[in-house]
């Protein structure tokens, strides 16, 4: 099983941080080259523990729809989102937050498994592992870029956690 280790320091108060990685709306900025959105579940503000939501996306040359669901929480540490439904095996996501001094580090763990056996694992291989990477620090370069200008407040105040 494929495992992509992230981890990105962010120079804004973990708290803020913490939001913005649960925002629906800043999820969907950050995977503009896709056009995702949310299409089932949690369609805006902050996604919360047991809460689920369906993310339809174009990617590969196909229109396709995962459904994950936050498993665990404790909040401004970490949480936890898993896939109930989708193209994957299985799919898990953690992301950790931790203070320091002068901001946030932001630690993500992805784990998926891909269908199909040896043609998944080879896939995964030639070039899923790299692609799903790339969108995921796509995702984290826009969190880092709203947490480190004002910018969050407009995501964050929308999504009625106002600071």
């Amino acid at each position: 099983m494929p495992k992509i280790h992230l981890t990105t320091v962010i120079h804004a108060p973990i708290e803020i941080v913490f939001d913005l990685s649960r925002s629906i709306t800043l999820h969907e900025k950050s995977m503009a080259q896709t056009n995702e959105k949310a299409v089932r579940g949690t369609l805006s503000g902050l996604i919360n523990k047991g809460e689920t939501v369906t993310w339809q996306a174009k990617r590969l040359y196909k229109t396709r729809k995962l459904t994950v669901q936050v498993t665990q929480m404790s909040p401004y540490t970490f949480f936890t989102d898993e896939m109930l439904e989708g193209d994957f095996k299985s799919m898990k996501h953690h992301h950790y937050f931790k203070p320091i001094k002068n901001g946030t580090i932001m630690i993500d763990e992805f784990y998926f498994e891909s269908p199909y056996g040896f043609i998944g694992r080879l896939a995964n291989h030639i070039f899923l592992t790299r692609y799903m990477k790339t969108l995921l620090e796509g995702r984290n370069n826009v969190i880092k870029e709203y947490a480190e200008t004002h910018r969050w407040k407009t995501v964050l105040q929308q999504a009625g956690a106002v600071r």
